[in-house]
């Protein structure tokens, strides 16, 4: 925020926990204060964890569906309504090559990646039907460089990782910007 303030950026942060619909809300809320609305929404939030799919406990798998699944869900819900009710704009949902392919100690992630993927895919029909002026975007980085192992549960015996090829995290930032504004389906990084 520092560092974009200090470019000239009009910058506001939210605590949230995007399981919770409320958190989501409170979100677009604090965007429609401080901006006048939003055109853009883009649901970025992830958990994981890695094991074996029976080592994992349900307790985890929930969780896992709960921020992935669900937090996108909530964002995808609200962000639609607002943008209908105002000039339209753009949904992106950052999702994973893992929603095509399932890897090995990453099942819940996978799971719940496919499981947006087909939300991404039947909001954007519905929205069509209805001739919202609303694109909706699912992005798909495989390995890209963040903490996101370090912040993983982890029920393997192992440190957890990710496979190579790792790609820089602004390449995503730059597929974000680009299906902003130029209407796609999907879009891979890496």
């Amino acid at each position: 925020k520092a560092r974009l303030e200090a470019r000239g950026a009009r910058v506001e942060t939210v605590r949230a926990d995007v399981a919770e619909r409320a958190d989501v809300e409170r979100i677009a809320d604090v965007a429609e204060q401080a901006f006048g609305g939003f055109d853009s929404w883009v649901n970025n939030a992830a958990a994981a964890t890695y094991g074996p799919m029976d080592r994992v406990p349900e307790a985890d798998h929930r969780r896992v569906f709960d921020v992935n699944y669900f937090g996108a869900l909530h964002g995808m819900m609200i962000a639609a309504k607002r943008l209908r009710a105002g000039s339209g704009g753009t949904i992106v949902n950052v999702g994973s090559v893992l929603a095509d392919r399932a890897m090995i100690d990453q099942g819940p992630y996978s799971a719940s990646k496919h499981a947006l993927q087909g939300a991404t895919d039947a909001l954007r029909m519905e929205l069509e039907r209805d001739g919202a002026p609303i694109s909706v975007t699912l992005i798909k980085p495989g390995s890209i460089h963040t903490p996101y192992p370090e912040h993983a549960r982890n029920f393997t015996d192992q440190p957890p990782r990710l496979p190579p090829l790792m790609y820089d995290p602004r390449l995503v930032a730059d597929a974000i910007l680009f299906a902003c504004a130029h209407p796609r389906r999907e879009l891979y990084v890496g």
